[in-house]
């Protein structure tokens, strides 16, 4: 009996489980191969929402998530009961995504157990480590255990040859999130599955542009977040213009934003959406707001153009091409800008059409492919 080479995938954040459920498909379609999926629950309700839409059914759910968690606390449990479960399983390869403590633990706790680590959407860098803080330091960190790097995009890859990474260890791919992106609005093209809040918004706001809005990142909690919920509600004084805005958990944003914006008619502040109601509102927006990183990479895809409300980016090869504008955290500048892409057409036209730069949608078939043929060869 011939024993299959086993590969235990490791997420536990929403973001982690989209741009991994296509790798995920696409390793356990291969025959050749053993895959194991082991989440940590980080963030457990939007974590949930993934997995049911992807029919993933983890081998492992380790349930880390407390309330108001420490990243120390968080980190040293994340720790342990990775390394419990590498114990158990002992894989041959460990898959982690991203910048997350979970993505950081997994390679760290696989390192020390050497064991190889494949790093999904490698190499991106905002060369400031408390910007975005600590997602900087985590994939930094990923980086230098790593020996698969999948970088998106050339920009990427550049940056890990630029820190010694040898050539042979890393591989352009694209970005999973145009995969999971592709796959998604394909299942959902018939409206009647969606949330039935979000069809009426889409009802109550006819004839009104729609601007998607998130925001929660940790380094724009205090200043940056009351300003950016200043410019919403300056924003939101158009007649012509409706906010939707799927508000996260963390309760400090939310107090911000409904202090701000409870009062609008036009500002649907709501729970978070799960996937294809978020691409659904991705497919209405006219563009996007927001001081997400994937959401930065997802609307391009779409041909929408994005705002983001941060003072970096690991993700240049937007700003770049046309398809996001770095705006910071400044009330008059987020102002101005949301502005002109309201009333200049050319300004808004030359976004929404420009190249998306972060993939055609094969990423994790390439993905699978590498790590197939590294273990079987």
């Amino acid at each position: 009996m011939t024993i299959k080479p086993k590969i235990l995938t490791i997420f536990g954040t929403r973001p982690e489980a989209i741009k991994l459920f296509p790798v995920v498909q696409a390793l356990s379609a291969r025959a050749s191969l053993e895959t194991l999926t082991c989440v940590t629950a980080q963030h457990r309700e939007m974590l949930d929402q993934v997995l049911q839409i992807a029919d993933i059914r983890p081998d492992f759910d380790l349930d880390l998530m407390k309330a108001n968690q420490s990243l120390d606390d968080l980190t040293g449990r994340l720790l342990s009961g990775i390394g419990k479960t590498l114990d158990e399983t002992k894989p041959q390869r460990v898959v982690v995504q991203g910048d997350t403590a979970t993505a950081m633990c997994g390679a760290l706790a696989a390192y020390y157990r050497q064991i190889p680590v494949s790093h999904v959407e490698a190499g991106l860098r905002s060369y400031n480590i408390y910007h975005p803080w600590p997602e900087e330091v985590n994939r930094k960190i990923i980086g230098t255990i790593a020996d698969q790097h999948f970088a998106p995009t050339e920009t990427s890859a550049a940056a890990l040859r630029k820190e010694n990474i040898p050539a042979e260890q890393i591989y352009i791919t694209g970005n999973t999130v145009i995969d999971a992106l592709l796959i998604t609005a394909n299942k959902t093209s018939d409206t009647s599955s969606l949330d039935p809040i979000l069809s009426e918004l889409y009802k109550k706001f006819s004839g009104r542009r729609i601007i998607g809005v998130t925001s929660h990142r940790r380094e724009n909690l205090g200043d940056g977040l009351t300003n950016i919920a200043s410019a919403l509600r300056s924003i939101a004084e158009r007649d012509d213009v409706a906010l939707i805005f799927p508000v996260h958990l963390n309760p400090k944003v939310r107090a911000i934003m409904q202090d701000a914006l409870g009062d609008l008619d036009n500002v649907a502040m709501i729970e978070p959406l799960d996937y294809p109601n978020f691409v659904s509102l991705l497919n209405h927006c006219s563009f996007m707001m927001t001081d997400s990183g994937g959401v930065q990479e997802e609307a391009p895809a779409l041909g929408k153009p994005v705002l983001v409300m941060r003072d970096t980016t690991e993700r240049p090869e937007g700003v770049e091409a046309g398809t996001a504008k770095l705006v910071g955290t400044d009330r008059d500048v987020i102002l101005a800008e949301a502005t002109r892409l309201l009333d200049d057409e050319a300004h808004y036209l030359a976004m929404a059409r420009a190249h998306n730069p972060f993939g055609d949608g094969t990423a994790s078939q390439q993905i699978a492919d590498i790590i197939e043929n590294s273990l079987i060869s």
